[in-house]
Formats: structure tokens, sequence, C-alpha cells
């Protein structure tokens, strides 16, 4: 389990450069492509196509999560209809996502409980989200802030490292960034953060040799943990 320890609040110019890090983020991001589970989530916010995307896209490239997803959905776009499959062809329809026959036991039976708890509906709270077995952390705040705009912090491998490497956090896991970032992270950008940052991690702030040298923030970043960049 995280440390659960709460962080000093920011002082006035710390403050300052996070917002000023974020103003300069969602200009950035503009010039590269959304997420694929973003993109799903501007295509209506149907809050039941966001969470199987995002189950979807664990430790899967947004080019597989895409198009899996796309399929998927023309075979059950509800969770009544994705009950009614057997996982080989929920497994077929995703494939190749990682662990793709896990997943797809995993899509349906999160489906079912959806049906049996929740009367087939999304939940809109993170305390329910994370009841159905397979739904973690990651992908509760996800649903939650993406298809019902209520405040969560989805942190994923993106998120926890460049978190770090800014310096806003010093955390071992993407668990323990969470409530770190919830207890300093001002409320306003706690929505937006994931999106940016993830886009920021695909296409400049790598996790090996990042792109330092055409970074929009590099001024901002003390480069915590990184030995080598471009």
């Amino acid at each position: 389990m995280p440390s659960r320890a709460v962080p000093p609040p920011p002082s006035r110019r710390e403050r300052a450069r996070i917002d000023a890090i974020v103003a300069t983020l969602k200009r950035t991001v503009r010039e590269w492509a959304p997420t694929a589970v973003g993109a799903i989530a501007r295509d209506g916010g149907d809050p039941f196509r966001i969470l199987i995307s995002c189950l979807i896209s664990l430790r899967t490239p947004d080019r597989v999560t895409g198009p899996a997803a796309v399929r998927l959905f023309r075979l059950a776009a509800t969770p009544e209809a994705m009950v009614r499959l057997p996982p080989q062809a929920i497994a077929r329809a995703i494939y190749p996502a990682a662990f793709y026959r896990t997943k797809a036991r995993t899509l349906r039976a999160v489906c079912r409980a959806l049906l049996d708890e929740f009367g087939g509906r999304v939940p809109d709270a993170l305390e329910d989200l994370l009841r159905p077995k397979g739904v973690g952390r990651k992908t509760a705040n996800l649903v939650v802030t993406l298809a019902y705009g209520r405040p969560g912090i989805c942190v994923d491998t993106h998120v926890h490292r460049i978190a770090n490497r800014l310096g806003l956090v010093r955390t071992k896991t993407p668990e323990a960034t969470e409530f770190a970032l919830r207890a300093t992270l001002p409320r306003r950008h706690w929505i937006p953060l994931n999106d940016l940052l993830v886009a920021f991690g695909q296409n400049l702030c790598r996790p090996l040799s990042p792109f330092c040298s055409r970074c929009p923030i590099a001024r901002l970043c003390p480069r915590v943990g990184v030995a080598r960049h471009r």
C-alpha cells in the first residue's frame, strides 16, 4: 500500500510553476493526436465505451487499442450484449491487445458485475467503480473524469514517471503518485492531467532519453532521475 503521509502544500512559487506547466502542455498537445481512450471520450463520452476501452488499453499501445475497441463495439456496445458473447469472440475482436485472452474474460466479468450490481449502468463514484474485479484505480479514475467530469487523478506509467521528473511528487508507485498529487495538485488540474502527460510522455518525455532539447517546459523541469536526454 502507498504511504498516505500528506505532503506539505505547495508554495505560491510552486503553484505558479504548476500552472505554467499545465498551460504550456495544453497548448502543446493540440499538435498531437489524442490518446485512444481520449478520442473515444470525445466521441460522445459514453461511460461504458470509456470503461471498456480503458480496460483494453492496459499495457497496450494506442495504435492497437483504438481499432480493437471499434471491433469489439461492433459486436457488443452494451453490458447485456457483451455477456452474451463467448470469451473467444471477445478475444478475437481485441487481438492483438496485450493479454487479450485474459482481458476477454475480464471484460465479460466486469459487464456481468455491472448488470448484477448496478443495473447495467456504469457507476459515477470511484468506490463503486472499484468493486468489479479487474477495475483498478487508473481505470476507475479515468472513467470518473472523462465520462462524468468528476474530480479524479488517473495515474498510469507516463503520469507517474513525468510527475516525478517534474518534481511534483517523490513516489515509487503510480498509486502513491495518485495520492500525493491529490494532496498537492490544485483541483482544477486533476481532470486534464492524464491526457496531458500521456500525450507528452508518448511524444517527448520518453522513458529513456527524453527529448529535452525540444521540450516546451524544459525551463520548468528539474529533470529528476534523467540520466540521458536528447
